[in-house]
């Protein structure tokens, strides 16, 4: 596995924030609008493996990948050697314009790497979120059908069609609209919270989606389905056993494409390369972003060739969608993901994490469940049965901010605690990440 010559190890050495960055921050309030928020203000000075260095000079651990974007880590040697290589002989021409192979390239490996052995076609994007949108213009294409159904707890982005999509109003959606229309959405399998249990979540879940398809929309008016296989701004829901193939089965009978937004899960995440093939999912769409450039911006929807080939010429592109740069991080970090066998580290990690957290939930009753796969693994907090515990969970995650360890909260009920360490973390680091998580909980 590469190194850097960020040291693997915590150190504080000033409040946190700290002074440097407070003082950033102040700057900040005179010139960024007030509407983009931040986890944790601390400005960063360099980052790599599994520690995040702030201007400050100390040394966090970081449990959040940018939000699973850095799976190969924080600067990744191959990557900037290939992403610098690639910006000294040019930076942009539009590859509508004028083409280059390394947009081919990456296309190539997402069509090898993918779910499924059918023919497949990829175009390239900017973000997820552009991402799925594009899903459904295919979608839309390729059936000559307009309604999108969605699931609830679900986040799919943040343009006005992506909003449509996503199921959390606050702060998502909340002052935004009007919204995307054709868009519905069923009962997610939420095994935790299934009102008759987890045994029978994935097939009851997956019964009632079907029946209100079928009835309230007519399956034969719906172009896509789009589900998140763990959904992530959510909660980090696993669906439960069977929901996923049942649904496929009925896209695949009704003439349903089904997409697959794997813009979180991708890329080694999970402990396989995409979350789909846990159950042996293989969707007709997938979209992927986040980890697949090693921290560059880069998205791609990849799917079966007819599909894709569907749309007439021009139909699909945009200006900077596979940049060249980000092509050439892409290509080092697929790289990296295949040749350090990134996909068994995410499952030492979901092991390591999993079997710590199944521990603290014995330990502390605020814990209600644990939950995800390989290195995408959550608590969710509860108090009183399965009231979400919020205050709980601010109070814990300021903790871990002020002992210096990066934490995200999720979920619809805003009582979910995530970790997406990096795939280059060191078991030390995830060890010391987690003694300082049950230091939070022990002073609830």
């Amino acid at each position: 596995m590469a190194t850097t010559e960020v040291v693997q190890s915590r150190r504080i050495v000033t409040e946190i924030p700290g002074p440097k960055s407070r003082a950033i921050q102040e700057r900040r309030s005179a010139a960024v609008a007030q509407g983009v928020g931040s986890t944790l203000p601390v400005y960063v000075e360099r980052a790599g493996g599994g520690i995040v260095e702030d201007v400050d000079g100390n040394a966090l651990i970081d449990f959040g990948s940018g939000i699973a974007v850095t799976n190969v880590g924080n600067a990744d040697p191959r990557v900037v050697e290939r992403a610098a290589e690639q910006m000294g002989r040019f930076t942009h021409t539009c590859f509508m314009v004028n083409p280059y192979e390394s947009y081919v390239e990456v296309c190539e490996a997402l069509n090898r790497i993918t779910p499924g052995d059918h023919e497949k076609r990829s175009i390239l994007l900017n973000s997820g979120a552009e991402a799925v949108e594009n899903a459904i213009k295919i979608a839309r294409n390729a059936t000559g059908r307009q309604a999108v159904v969605v699931f609830d707890h679900a986040y799919h982005g943040r343009t006005n069609l992506t909003m449509a999509l996503t199921a959390k109003n606050m702060p998502y959606k909340q002052g935004f609209g009007p919204f995307a229309g054709e868009v519905h959405r069923m009962p997610m399998a939420y095994a935790y919270r299934w009102p008759t249990g987890p045994e029978n979540c994935g097939p009851e879940a997956a019964a009632a989606a079907i029946e209100q398809i079928t009835k309230q929309i007519g399956a034969e008016n719906v172009a896509a389905m789009v589900i998140e296989p763990i959904q992530g701004e959510g909660g980090f829901i696993e669906p439960a056993p069977g929901f996923l193939p049942a649904l496929v089965e009925f896209c695949r009978a009704k003439g349903i494409v089904f997409v697959a937004d794997e813009v979180q899960t991708g890329f080694a995440r999970t402990g396989d390369m995409f979350a789909c093939e846990h159950e042996g999912v293989v969707p007709d769409l997938i979209t992927t972003a986040k980890g697949i450039a090693g921290g560059l911006p880069l998205a791609a929807v990849t799917g079966r060739a007819e599909l894709m080939d569907a749309v007439h010429g021009g139909g699909l592109g945009g200006t900077y969608g596979g940049n060249p740069a980000a092509c050439a991080a892409a290509l080092a970090s697929l790289e990296a993901i295949e040749s350090d066998d990134l996909v068994g580290r995410a499952r030492e990690i979901g092991a390591l994490m999993l079997d710590r957290l199944r521990t603290l939930a014995d330990k502390y009753e605020v814990i209600g469940d644990v939950r995800g796969r390989g290195a995408m693994v959550a608590i969710e907090l509860v108090k009183d049965g399965k009231e979400p515990a919020t205050e709980a969970l601010a109070q814990v995650v300021a903790h871990c901010h002020s002992r210096g360890l990066i934490l995200l909260s999720a979920g619809t009920y805003g009582n979910v605690i995530r970790m997406l360490p990096p795939l280059a973390i060191s078991d030390e680091l995830l060890r010391e990440g987690l003694d300082i998580l049950e230091e939070g909980l022990a002073g609830l």
